[in-house]
């Protein structure tokens, strides 16, 4: 799992790096919000932790530019208030749960666990890009006509869709759409196969591009 963690603080920042990698987590850490903001757009993250109280753009600035960007990436913040108008403007902005400063590392870990468990209530069950649109609870897509989905397609094709234009590794996916299931990760290709024949079905303004054990990309079709 891959996390973005935005914290100004450098010493703190550096230790909360070494737990989460501790804890088998890939981390992305920035400095300031409007470093966050732009990583979010470039990559797909399991989750995101913002302090609140940072230069150029604090956190709730950033989170509510994630959010307009219809990105639902679950997003902790820590704040070194207690004041409840800092929690209430943090939540009305987006934010799925908040730690104020200082904290247990354990229990900054089970706040991440709980984030990630419980994203897929708050995921829209229709998804678009371009004049596609994923209904993941019908298993369904559509533009000129629809067609039906497998679980694992459908699961796949939400991936995709919730990260529009970035680029995806094939151990992302897999560990997104399998998770610990016993499979290989050949298995990847071979739905991108099944999505790629199915988008063609239904005439759609997106593709997915890449290759056999490289990254992939859900984007619009160049005409």
């Amino acid at each position: 799992m891959r996390i973005l963690l935005a914290e100004d603080e450098k010493d703190l920042s550096r230790a909360l790096t070494a737990i989460l990698q501790h804890s088998k987590y890939a981390v992305d850490a920035v400095y300031n919000g409007r470093q966050a903001v732009e990583m979010s757009r470039n990559n797909a993250y399991d989750a995101m932790i913002f302090d609140i109280m940072m230069p150029e753009m604090d956190g709730i600035e950033a989170l509510r530019q994630i959010r307009s960007e219809n990105n639902y990436t679950p997003v902790l913040l820590l704040t070194a208030k207690s004041e409840i108008e800092d929690r209430i403007s943090g939540l009305d902005a987006g934010a799925d749960d908040y730690l104020t400063k200082p904290f247990a590392m354990g229990e900054l870990l089970a706040r991440i666990r709980s984030m990630t468990r419980r994203n897929t209530s708050y995921t829209p069950k229709k998804l678009s890009m371009g004049s596609v649109v994923l209904d993941t609870e019908e298993q369904e897509i559509s533009r000129e006509n629809s067609i039906r989905l497998a679980g694992k397609e459908t699961k796949l094709m939400e991936y995709l869709m919730l990260n529009p234009e970035k680029e995806l590794s094939t151990q992302d996916i897999f560990s997104h759409v399998w998770g610990n299931e016993n499979s290989d990760t050949k298995v990847v290709w071979v739905y991108i196969s099944f999505l790629r024949n199915k988008l063609q079905s239904i005439n759609a303004d997106i593709e997915i591009t890449g290759i056999e054990n490289g990254s992939y990309v859900l984007q619009p079709i160049e005409l």
